[in-house]
């Protein structure tokens, strides 16, 4: 999928959520909720499901687009239309076979693929719309749904009060303030993982307000074992997606490095990881590669 089918809106307003146990990052989707999702996808991805439980399959399927969403806590958030509960949905969207699944980006929709598929498939397809949406700025993340209630009202967004001021800055575009917001809590709470990760995006937000694209990629080809470089270019390759080339890069710098000189770098490298996910593939694999390097 290229980037280049969505549009540029940006709003960081939702970069950290809250994990809870009882969270879920799947929603039913009626109108209502149809077209609060569109505005969501300003903020961050969103993947619909458009199925029938009379279609073969469909139910292993849903479980794992389940599996995948919730293991992804927050990158995107998955919606699920019933075409038979939601027949005015199904025409609007002129779907004429399903199970299907679309992408919801920007406002914009955007195929993925029809009928199930494999999980590999499925995941590298969703990567897709994330390096997507990378590459669009936008990097927010979805807040967990909570369960719904035995009474049958419809579940509300699990919010997390902590996070108020952190995120009305990172609303308004103050990366500086949100840094130092979520540098608070981390005082307090210095585990928090949502905090953690919040904090690591604020910063690179923070960092990519001065950034010249083309003068980061000339200057780290021309210098290759400069620090300030390649970190800076380090950065560019999260923001446009290609977080193989990010962390490869900072590999290779540590890799030429006294052993005095990493640390900038090293610290520099598990910010990025946080911002990726901590059991994204990439991570993994550069986790077990920075090990190697440093031990």
């Amino acid at each position: 999928m290229s980037s280049a089918s969505f549009g540029n809106s940006i709003d960081f307003s939702t970069l950290a959520s809250n994990v809870s146990a009882g969270s879920s990052w799947v929603v039913d989707v009626d109108e209502s909720v149809l077209e609060s999702l569109i505005q969501k996808s300003m903020q961050h991805p969103v993947i619909l499901e458009i199925t029938s439980s009379r279609a073969q399959g469909s139910a292993e399927f849903s479980k794992l687009l389940d599996e995948l969403a919730n293991n992804a806590a927050g990158k995107f958030l998955l919606g699920r239309i019933d075409v038979d509960a939601q027949p005015k949905l199904a025409q609007a969207l002129k779907v004429q076979a399903v199970p299907m699944v679309v992408a919801l980006l920007a406002g914009q929709l955007a195929p993925l693929f029809q009928g199930t598929a494999a999980k590999e498939d499925v995941s590298t397809a969703i990567d897709q719309v994330l390096q997507a949406a990378a590459a669009n700025g936008i990097m927010g993340r979805a807040e967990p749904v909570a369960n719904t209630n035995n009474d049958g009202n419809d579940s509300q967004p699990a919010t997390d009060p902590r996070f108020e001021a952190a995120d009305q800055a990172l609303a308004s575009g103050d990366y500086s303030k949100a840094v130092s917001e979520f540098d608070k809590l981390l005082a307090e709470t210095p585990n928090d993982s949502a905090a953690i990760a919040g904090r690591a995006q604020a910063a690179l937000l923070q960092r990519s307000l001065s950034f010249d694209p083309e003068a980061i990629t000339a200057k780290a080809a021309s210098n290759p074992n400069d620090i300030g470089c390649q970190l800076d270019a380090a950065d560019l390759d999260i923001i446009k997606g290609d977080y193989t080339a990010s962390f490869q890069r900072l590999l290779d710098l540590i890799a030429q490095l006294a052993a005095e000189d990493r640390e900038e770098v090293r610290l520099r490298l598990l910010e990025l990881f946080e911002i990726v996910g901590a059991t994204h593939p990439e991570v993994l694999k550069a986790r077990r590669k920075l090990s190697g390097l440093l031990f």
